[in-house]
């Protein structure tokens, strides 16, 4: 027997007062809260306006999901390693700070490229599947090791462009806050 629920929803996905299978009222509406994403950046901002513009925008994705945020040290002596070594080393510090079942997104340049209504689908997506934990990796100035790009379940480019590896915290920061007010109608995006 399929049992239907009439629900008044605060998730603007539906219209209030829409009749779902129950299944799909647990989805919408604990799909928000059940998913942590995790941005893991390599090296500390120097840059105070990158440091503020990411702290407005991670304190507005609070009322949306668990945001976890965790900057890894530098790599001790990385200023004297080559390019390869460096990456290699940054690539053991992330691997440690990652769970197998973790679903891994690197910033990359040769990453998909998506609009803001494609992004917000797919975290939607992410959502419905049921995954824990995204994490959202910015890596160093070099970029990926090998060992990353192997482990990683997605590549998400913002740009043809390069940009440091510093702006684009808050360009991602930015874009998953305007993901989440796309997913829940609010007022945020234009089209």
């Amino acid at each position: 027997m399929l049992q239907v629920y009439c629900v008044r929803l605060k998730v603007k996905i539906l219209p209030a007062a829409t009749c779902v299978r129950f299944e799909e009222f647990l989805t919408l509406y604990f799909s928000f809260a059940a998913m942590t994403i995790k941005l893991i950046y390599i090296g500390k901002t120097f840059q105070s306006f990158i440091s503020e513009g990411c702290q407005e925008f991670e304190s507005r994705l609070k009322r949306y999901t668990r945001l976890e945020v965790m900057v890894l040290p530098d790599v001790k002596g990385g200023g004297a390693m080559d390019g390869a070594s460096l990456k290699k080393a940054e690539a053991a510090l992330v691997l440690k700070n990652i769970k197998s079942e973790d679903w891994l997104i690197l910033l990359d340049e040769r990453g998909d490229s998506l609009g803001s209504v494609e992004f917000s689908k797919n975290l939607q997506d992410k959502m419905n599947k049921g995954l824990k934990t995204v994490v959202f990796l910015v890596g160093g100035a070099f970029g990926f090791d090998e060992q990353l790009y192997q482990r990683a379940n997605e590549k998400l480019s913002f740009s043809k462009m390069t940009f440091s590896h510093q702006m684009i915290r808050l360009f991602l920061t930015e874009q998953i806050y305007r993901a989440y007010t796309i997913l829940k109608n609010e007022p945020y995006h234009n089209e």
